[in-house]
């Protein structure tokens, strides 16, 4: 994942939040919005109640790499991924099935036009 593709900003991470869009499952949270720039951006958020900064280091590489190896990812919104606490319980394999499920599942909404 490139930099310019990430969203750093907390102003930015509440404005996509406050919209409300979310998509959810056991894992993750996903709130999107239409962007704003000419490129898509991800911000991904871990609660530090999920372990030590080494995990959660570790968990925020493993999203962005599953991200980056997407097809299913509509390039006309912007992302906040939450990574909840269950999480912990699965390998990289499972991080990457539900989180796929998930992201088509907004692909698939977006191409219908709910939002």
């Amino acid at each position: 994942m490139k930099k310019i593709n990430i969203i750093r900003k907390t102003q930015e991470f509440e404005k996509i939040i406050k919209y409300r869009h979310q998509y959810s499952n056991r894992f993750f949270a996903v709130y999107i919005i239409k962007r704003e720039e000419k490129y898509y951006r991800f911000g991904i958020s871990i609660p530090k109640k999920t372990g030590n900064a080494v995990l959660r280091n570790k968990l925020k590489r493993q999203v962005k790499n599953i991200i980056d190896n997407n097809e299913l990812i509509n390039k006309e919104y912007d992302y906040v991924i939450i990574v909840r606490r269950e999480i912990l319980n699965l390998d990289y394999l499972q991080i990457t099935h539900y989180l796929n499920l998930l992201l088509s599942k907004i692909g698939d909404d977006c191409g219908n036009e709910k939002i």
